[in-house]
């Protein structure tokens, strides 16, 4: 008989259009706010860039998704922790 693993983080992979769920909950956050723009101001303009900005953001959460070392800058933690003094004075 087989055996089967227990996969209990199943949601650290979970996607929802191609965004991890952060990511999009911070889309609908966005969308659900463009919709109180549009709903409270009555411009065509301020339509099509609403538009536009929810589709650019949509583009770029999808390419930090897919690449995530664009943001990467450096090591979290440093190579050695220690308590010695960063001083260069000698005081022997």
């Amino acid at each position: 008989m087989k055996r089967f693993e227990v996969y209990k983080n199943i949601r650290k992979q979970a996607v929802i259009f191609g965004l991890p769920i952060s990511l999009f909950a911070l889309m609908m956050m966005s969308i659900l706010a463009s919709l109180m723009v549009i709903i409270f101001s009555f411009s065509f303009g301020m339509i099509i860039g609403i538009f536009i900005f929810n589709a650019a953001l949509y583009v770029a959460l999808t390419r930090i998704t897919n690449n995530p070392q664009l943001f990467q800058t450096g090591k979290v933690f440093p190579r050695i922790i220690s308590n010695k003094r960063n001083s260069d004075l000698g005081y022997e």
